[in-house]
Protein backbone atom coordinates (compact mmCIF):
# COMPACT_ATOMS: atom_id res chain seq x y z
CA UNK A 1 0.00 0.00 0.00
CA UNK A 2 1.47 3.34 -1.01
CA UNK A 3 1.78 5.49 2.21
CA UNK A 4 3.11 8.36 0.89
CA UNK A 5 1.63 11.47 -1.40
CA UNK A 6 1.93 12.15 -4.87
CA UNK A 7 1.44 15.91 -6.17
CA UNK A 8 0.75 16.22 -10.04
CA UNK A 9 1.35 19.57 -12.09
CA UNK A 10 -2.24 20.95 -11.04
CA UNK A 11 -1.51 20.25 -7.11
CA UNK A 12 2.02 22.01 -6.98
CA UNK A 13 0.79 24.99 -8.61
CA UNK A 14 -2.05 25.13 -6.15
CA UNK A 15 0.27 24.71 -3.40
CA UNK A 16 3.46 26.58 -4.08
CA UNK A 17 2.50 29.98 -3.86
CA UNK A 18 5.52 32.73 -4.58
CA UNK A 19 5.05 34.09 -1.14
CA UNK A 20 5.82 30.48 0.73
CA UNK A 21 8.28 29.67 -1.80
CA UNK A 22 10.31 32.58 -1.35
CA UNK A 23 10.63 32.56 2.04
CA UNK A 24 11.12 28.77 1.48
CA UNK A 25 14.47 28.77 -0.77
CA UNK A 26 15.71 31.74 1.12
CA UNK A 27 16.07 29.32 4.31
CA UNK A 28 17.31 26.67 2.44
CA UNK A 29 19.77 29.08 0.57
CA UNK A 30 20.86 30.40 3.86
CA UNK A 31 21.11 27.03 6.13
CA UNK A 32 22.54 25.19 2.73
CA UNK A 33 25.89 28.00 3.55
CA UNK A 34 25.85 27.51 7.09
CA UNK A 35 26.15 24.08 7.38
CA UNK A 36 28.81 24.09 4.89
CA UNK A 37 28.41 20.22 4.25
CA UNK A 38 29.52 19.30 0.62
CA UNK A 39 26.74 18.39 -1.97
CA UNK A 40 27.09 16.47 -4.78
CA UNK A 41 27.05 17.86 -8.51
CA UNK A 42 24.12 17.29 -10.48
CA UNK A 43 25.09 14.99 -13.24
CA UNK A 44 23.57 15.30 -16.79
CA UNK A 45 23.25 12.92 -19.23
CA UNK A 46 22.98 14.30 -23.01
CA UNK A 47 20.83 12.40 -25.05
CA UNK A 48 20.64 14.20 -28.10
CA UNK A 49 20.48 18.07 -29.68
CA UNK A 50 18.80 20.11 -27.18
CA UNK A 51 17.75 16.92 -24.93
CA UNK A 52 19.11 15.72 -21.63
CA UNK A 53 18.29 13.54 -18.60
CA UNK A 54 19.46 15.22 -14.95
CA UNK A 55 20.07 13.98 -11.73
CA UNK A 56 20.09 16.00 -8.70
CA UNK A 57 20.78 14.64 -4.87
CA UNK A 58 20.88 16.11 -1.91
CA UNK A 59 20.02 17.04 1.78
CA UNK A 60 18.50 20.14 3.84
CA UNK A 61 19.25 21.01 6.90
CA UNK A 62 19.13 18.61 10.04
CA UNK A 63 16.32 16.24 9.95
CA UNK A 64 13.95 17.82 7.13
CA UNK A 65 14.41 15.73 4.86
CA UNK A 66 17.16 14.17 1.70
CA UNK A 67 16.08 13.33 -1.79
CA UNK A 68 16.61 13.71 -5.33
CA UNK A 69 15.18 15.61 -8.71
CA UNK A 70 15.26 13.35 -11.63
CA UNK A 71 14.40 15.59 -15.13
CA UNK A 72 14.61 14.92 -18.66
CA UNK A 73 14.58 18.57 -20.42
CA UNK A 74 13.06 18.41 -24.02
CA UNK A 75 12.32 21.37 -25.33
CA UNK A 76 9.09 21.85 -26.93
CA UNK A 77 8.94 24.69 -29.90
CA UNK A 78 5.44 24.13 -30.85
CA UNK A 79 4.35 24.90 -27.41
CA UNK A 80 5.46 28.21 -26.17
CA UNK A 81 5.67 29.09 -22.61
CA UNK A 82 5.61 25.04 -21.77
CA UNK A 83 8.48 24.21 -19.06
CA UNK A 84 11.20 22.19 -20.63
CA UNK A 85 11.72 20.10 -17.58
CA UNK A 86 9.45 17.36 -17.01
CA UNK A 87 9.70 14.65 -13.65
CA UNK A 88 10.18 14.44 -10.50
CA UNK A 89 11.08 16.00 -6.81
CA UNK A 90 11.72 12.58 -4.14
CA UNK A 91 11.26 13.88 -0.79
CA UNK A 92 12.87 11.20 1.87
CA UNK A 93 12.32 11.15 5.22
CA UNK A 94 15.37 12.02 7.43
CA UNK A 95 15.38 9.70 10.15
CA UNK A 96 14.20 6.30 8.38
CA UNK A 97 14.55 6.92 4.76
CA UNK A 98 10.89 6.50 4.24
CA UNK A 99 9.18 8.41 0.85
CA UNK A 100 8.09 11.14 2.42
CA UNK A 101 6.26 12.51 -1.18
CA UNK A 102 7.11 12.43 -4.71
CA UNK A 103 5.98 16.12 -6.64
CA UNK A 104 6.14 17.01 -10.65
CA UNK A 105 9.21 18.54 -11.24
CA UNK A 106 8.25 20.78 -14.19
CA UNK A 107 5.63 22.79 -11.87
CA UNK A 108 8.37 23.21 -9.20
CA UNK A 109 11.22 24.22 -10.98
CA UNK A 110 9.48 26.97 -12.82
CA UNK A 111 8.27 28.21 -9.68
CA UNK A 112 11.63 27.75 -7.24
CA UNK A 113 13.43 29.03 -10.13
CA UNK A 114 11.67 32.75 -10.15
CA UNK A 115 11.50 33.01 -6.61
CA UNK A 116 15.36 31.73 -6.53
CA UNK A 117 15.68 35.02 -8.31
CA UNK A 118 13.56 36.99 -5.81
CA UNK A 119 15.36 35.96 -3.23
CA UNK A 120 18.66 37.10 -4.83
CA UNK A 121 17.26 39.93 -5.83
CA UNK A 122 16.03 41.28 -2.65
CA UNK A 123 19.51 40.72 -1.15
CA UNK A 124 21.19 42.47 -3.63
CA UNK A 125 19.01 45.39 -6.23
CA UNK A 126 18.57 48.64 -4.65
CA UNK A 127 15.61 49.24 -2.64
CA UNK A 128 14.08 51.59 -5.07
CA UNK A 129 14.89 49.43 -8.15
CA UNK A 130 11.21 50.09 -10.29
CA UNK A 131 11.68 49.01 -13.52
CA UNK A 132 12.30 45.03 -14.98
CA UNK A 133 13.82 43.57 -18.00
CA UNK A 134 13.17 39.80 -19.01
CA UNK A 135 15.37 38.28 -21.87
CA UNK A 136 13.26 35.98 -22.58
CA UNK A 137 9.68 34.87 -23.21
CA UNK A 138 8.85 31.30 -22.18
CA UNK A 139 8.03 30.16 -18.82
CA UNK A 140 10.50 30.81 -16.36
CA UNK A 141 10.07 34.53 -18.02
CA UNK A 142 6.44 34.62 -16.67
CA UNK A 143 7.76 32.75 -13.11
CA UNK A 144 10.31 35.62 -12.86
CA UNK A 145 8.04 38.45 -13.11
CA UNK A 146 5.64 36.72 -10.86
CA UNK A 147 8.16 35.81 -8.19
CA UNK A 148 10.24 39.89 -8.34
CA UNK A 149 7.34 41.40 -8.03
CA UNK A 150 6.75 40.00 -4.66
CA UNK A 151 10.21 41.65 -3.61
CA UNK A 152 10.05 45.48 -5.62
CA UNK A 153 7.08 47.47 -6.37
CA UNK A 154 7.35 47.55 -10.12
CA UNK A 155 6.78 50.24 -12.37
CA UNK A 156 7.51 48.82 -15.64
CA UNK A 157 8.25 45.33 -17.01
CA UNK A 158 10.23 45.69 -20.71
CA UNK A 159 10.58 42.52 -22.50
CA UNK A 160 12.78 41.57 -25.41
CA UNK A 161 12.77 38.32 -27.29
CA UNK A 162 14.26 36.99 -29.95
CA UNK A 163 11.26 36.51 -31.85
CA UNK A 164 9.09 39.93 -31.75
CA UNK A 165 5.83 39.01 -32.34
CA UNK A 166 6.17 35.79 -29.45
CA UNK A 167 7.64 39.12 -27.14
CA UNK A 168 4.60 41.19 -27.67
CA UNK A 169 2.08 38.75 -27.06
CA UNK A 170 3.98 37.29 -24.16
CA UNK A 171 3.82 40.66 -22.95
CA UNK A 172 0.44 41.53 -23.68
CA UNK A 173 -0.44 38.34 -21.71
CA UNK A 174 1.57 39.07 -18.43
CA UNK A 175 0.12 42.25 -18.42
CA UNK A 176 -3.09 41.26 -18.32
CA UNK A 177 -2.46 38.82 -15.58
CA UNK A 178 -0.52 40.97 -13.31
CA UNK A 179 -1.53 44.48 -14.00
CA UNK A 180 1.89 45.49 -14.40
CA UNK A 181 3.02 48.35 -17.42
CA UNK A 182 4.47 45.34 -19.34
CA UNK A 183 5.72 46.03 -23.19
CA UNK A 184 7.72 44.11 -25.31
CA UNK A 185 10.83 46.16 -26.84
CA UNK A 186 12.57 45.60 -30.22
CA UNK A 187 16.07 45.91 -29.27
CA UNK A 188 17.96 44.31 -25.88
CA UNK A 189 19.81 46.94 -25.68
CA UNK A 190 16.84 49.39 -24.83
CA UNK A 191 15.98 46.47 -22.49
CA UNK A 192 18.85 46.41 -20.74
CA UNK A 193 19.81 50.23 -20.71
CA UNK A 194 16.46 51.40 -19.16
CA UNK A 195 16.63 48.20 -16.42
CA UNK A 196 16.87 48.31 -13.07
CA UNK A 197 16.48 44.87 -12.49
CA UNK A 198 17.45 42.40 -15.70
CA UNK A 199 16.75 38.41 -15.94
CA UNK A 200 18.28 36.42 -18.68
CA UNK A 201 16.06 33.17 -18.58
CA UNK A 202 16.77 32.24 -22.30
CA UNK A 203 18.12 28.92 -24.27
CA UNK A 204 20.77 31.09 -26.35
CA UNK A 205 24.05 29.65 -26.09
CA UNK A 206 25.66 32.91 -26.93
CA UNK A 207 25.55 36.36 -25.07
CA UNK A 208 22.21 37.97 -25.66
CA UNK A 209 22.76 40.68 -22.89
CA UNK A 210 25.84 42.66 -23.03
CA UNK A 211 27.99 44.47 -20.23
CA UNK A 212 28.19 47.78 -22.17
CA UNK A 213 24.09 47.86 -22.08
CA UNK A 214 23.73 47.87 -18.53
CA UNK A 215 24.36 50.63 -16.54
CA UNK A 216 25.91 51.34 -12.86
CA UNK A 217 23.48 50.22 -9.92
CA UNK A 218 21.58 47.18 -12.27
CA UNK A 219 21.22 43.89 -10.66
CA UNK A 220 21.19 41.13 -13.23
CA UNK A 221 19.80 37.79 -12.52
CA UNK A 222 21.96 35.33 -15.06
CA UNK A 223 19.57 32.25 -14.97
CA UNK A 224 19.02 30.51 -18.59
CA UNK A 225 22.15 28.57 -19.15
CA UNK A 226 22.68 26.07 -16.35
CA UNK A 227 25.89 23.71 -17.31
CA UNK A 228 29.09 24.77 -18.83
CA UNK A 229 28.44 25.90 -22.73
CA UNK A 230 25.88 27.81 -23.39
CA UNK A 231 26.28 32.10 -22.53
CA UNK A 232 23.93 34.22 -21.55
CA UNK A 233 25.63 37.08 -20.90
CA UNK A 234 29.28 38.40 -22.46
CA UNK A 235 32.91 38.66 -20.01
CA UNK A 236 32.66 42.35 -19.77
CA UNK A 237 29.60 42.25 -17.54
CA UNK A 238 31.23 39.02 -15.86
CA UNK A 239 34.27 41.17 -15.10
CA UNK A 240 32.76 44.59 -14.33
CA UNK A 241 30.34 43.28 -11.70
CA UNK A 242 30.08 41.87 -8.16
CA UNK A 243 29.41 38.01 -8.90
CA UNK A 244 27.51 35.97 -6.40
CA UNK A 245 26.28 32.55 -6.83
CA UNK A 246 23.97 30.19 -5.37
CA UNK A 247 26.40 27.58 -4.66
CA UNK A 248 30.55 28.30 -5.22
CA UNK A 249 31.09 24.40 -6.24
CA UNK A 250 28.66 24.87 -8.36
CA UNK A 251 29.67 27.90 -10.19
CA UNK A 252 33.22 26.64 -10.28
CA UNK A 253 32.07 23.30 -12.26
CA UNK A 254 29.11 24.97 -14.84
CA UNK A 255 28.76 28.63 -14.47
CA UNK A 256 29.45 28.91 -18.12
CA UNK A 257 30.18 32.56 -18.65
CA UNK A 258 32.01 32.20 -15.76
CA UNK A 259 34.56 29.59 -16.70
CA UNK A 260 34.81 31.89 -20.59
CA UNK A 261 36.06 34.65 -18.33
CA UNK A 262 38.42 32.62 -16.17
CA UNK A 263 39.63 30.79 -19.51
CA UNK A 264 40.43 34.33 -21.46
CA UNK A 265 42.61 35.13 -18.19
CA UNK A 266 39.84 38.08 -17.31
CA UNK A 267 39.17 36.65 -13.98
CA UNK A 268 40.21 34.33 -11.53
CA UNK A 269 38.44 32.34 -9.01
CA UNK A 270 38.55 34.64 -5.98
CA UNK A 271 36.36 36.90 -8.49
CA UNK A 272 33.27 34.40 -7.45
CA UNK A 273 32.40 37.35 -4.38
CA UNK A 274 30.00 34.84 -2.24
CA UNK A 275 26.95 32.47 -2.40
CA UNK A 276 23.91 34.24 -1.92
CA UNK A 277 23.49 32.28 1.71
CA UNK A 278 26.91 34.31 2.95
CA UNK A 279 24.95 37.63 2.01
CA UNK A 280 21.43 36.31 3.30
CA UNK A 281 23.62 35.33 6.83
CA UNK A 282 25.16 38.52 6.51
CA UNK A 283 28.75 37.26 6.47
CA UNK A 284 29.69 39.50 3.24
CA UNK A 285 28.12 42.41 1.94
CA UNK A 286 25.57 41.96 -1.17
CA UNK A 287 25.64 45.30 -2.96
CA UNK A 288 28.58 47.76 -1.53
CA UNK A 289 27.74 50.52 -3.23
CA UNK A 290 24.39 52.45 -5.37
CA UNK A 291 26.44 52.65 -8.71
CA UNK A 292 27.95 49.00 -8.35
CA UNK A 293 26.13 46.24 -10.70
CA UNK A 294 25.62 42.77 -9.17
CA UNK A 295 24.93 39.65 -10.54
CA UNK A 296 23.31 36.76 -9.19
CA UNK A 297 24.27 33.65 -11.21
CA UNK A 298 21.38 30.86 -10.75
CA UNK A 299 21.91 27.83 -11.35
CA UNK A 300 19.34 26.33 -9.56
CA UNK A 301 20.32 23.82 -6.61
CA UNK A 302 18.65 20.38 -5.25
CA UNK A 303 17.99 22.08 -1.87
CA UNK A 304 15.69 25.23 -3.22
CA UNK A 305 13.75 21.89 -4.80
CA UNK A 306 13.67 20.21 -1.40
CA UNK A 307 12.37 22.74 0.68
CA UNK A 308 10.14 23.65 -2.41
CA UNK A 309 8.42 20.35 -2.18
CA UNK A 310 8.44 19.96 2.00
CA UNK A 311 6.44 23.42 1.91
CA UNK A 312 3.53 21.62 -0.42
CA UNK A 313 3.80 18.37 1.94
CA UNK A 314 3.73 20.34 5.11
CA UNK A 315 1.03 22.80 3.39
CA UNK A 316 -1.18 19.70 1.79
CA UNK A 317 -0.92 17.86 5.88
CA UNK A 318 -2.69 20.93 6.84
CA UNK A 319 -5.21 21.27 4.68
CA UNK A 320 -5.64 17.34 4.88
CA UNK A 321 -5.00 17.38 1.03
Amino acid sequence: MVNYSVFGPHEVRALLDYEGCIAAVREAMAQFTADAVAQPLRSIFTLARGTALAMMPGALSGTRGTGAKLITVYPDPGRPGRSAHRGVVVLFDRGNGDVRCIADAGEVTEIRTGAASAVATDALAREEAERLAIFGCGAQAASHIRAIRRVRTLKEVLIWGRNATTAADFAVRMAAETGLAVRAVAEGKEAASSADIICTVTSSPTPILKGEWVRPGTHVNVVGSSHAGPTEVDSELVVRSRYIVDSRASALAAAAEFLVAKKAGLIGDDHMAAEIGEVLLGRVSGRTSADEVTLYKSLGHIVQDLASVRYVHERASRADV
